[in-house]
């Protein structure tokens, strides 16, 4: 009796194993989500459409800003400004009148985190900034109050048209802005930067009051800018 009754729970061992042996044999592996988004690698170009704007609303301005950029990695960015400007300063003795291109040559990063196939930046950036332009001194008021004893001399205006050439400026530029895509490939952006100048060359007996590129020079020879942008993406690749 009990060799039987053994026999019978060996049977049902000998088949549950078995059964088991089967379910593993019958399972599918699944595969892994293979889907990889890529994104577009290429020239982006544009303009700051600020310039345009400030022109034809200020008769003391007139500029212009070619803005790129090349992607070399998933977040840098090479980014290039060039740009012509000439501008009017009005000042309590003086008027003058600066007149050049410059040109701004750096990197971006872009610190946001794109969901899927999305192109959009949050970034950080550099550039180094060079201007050649010439100054004109238009007029000139000399100060002959005297304070001390309370009297007046009426103020003349000269007029003399004094020109200086070949001026140019080097500045540091430090940068924070966005970059969205509104449509395919197409980008509106906006970006503030804070300038350091690192050296400018004066006109003979006056001082250098704007510079291209770099904007009004203060005595602290610091400076900002903002930029308001539109610029297309040409595909070279996708990775």
């Amino acid at each position: 009796m009990y060799k039987y009754f053994i026999s019978i729970c060996l049977l049902f061992v000998f088949a549950e194993n078995f059964s088991q042996e089967q379910k593993k044999d019958s399972i599918i592996p699944q595969e892994k989500d293979t889907v990889i988004y890529k994104t577009n690698y290429g020239l982006r170009l544009g303009m700051d459409i600020s310039r345009p704007i400030f022109s034809s609303l200020y008769s003391n301005y007139n500029g212009l800003e070619i803005v790129a950029d090349y992607r070399i990695k998933k977040n840098v960015y090479i980014a290039a400004e060039i740009g012509f400007e000439e501008k009017t300063s009005i000042e309590d003795y003086s008027n003058s009148t600066s007149k050049g291109n410059y040109i701004r040559l750096g990197l971006n990063y872009n610190a946001y985190d794109n969901w899927l196939d999305m192109n959009n930046e949050i970034f950080v950036g550099y550039r180094y900034g060079f201007s050649l332009f010439n100054q004109t001194l238009n007029n000139y008021t000399t100060n002959v109050s005297d304070m001390e004893n309370g009297s007046y001399f009426p103020a003349v205006i000269n007029t003399i048209g004094q020109t200086s050439t070949s001026l140019n400026a080097h500045w540091s530029e430090f940068m924070i802005g966005v970059k969205a895509e509104t449509l395919h490939n197409l980008f509106i952006g906006f970006s503030f930067s804070y300038k350091v100048l690192m050296s400018v060359k004066d006109p003979e007996g006056f001082k250098t009051l704007f510079s291209p590129g770099f904007n009004r020079i203060f005595e602290s020879n610091t400076g900002f800018g903002i930029n308001y942008t539109i610029s297309y993406l040409i595909p070279f690749s996708k990775k």
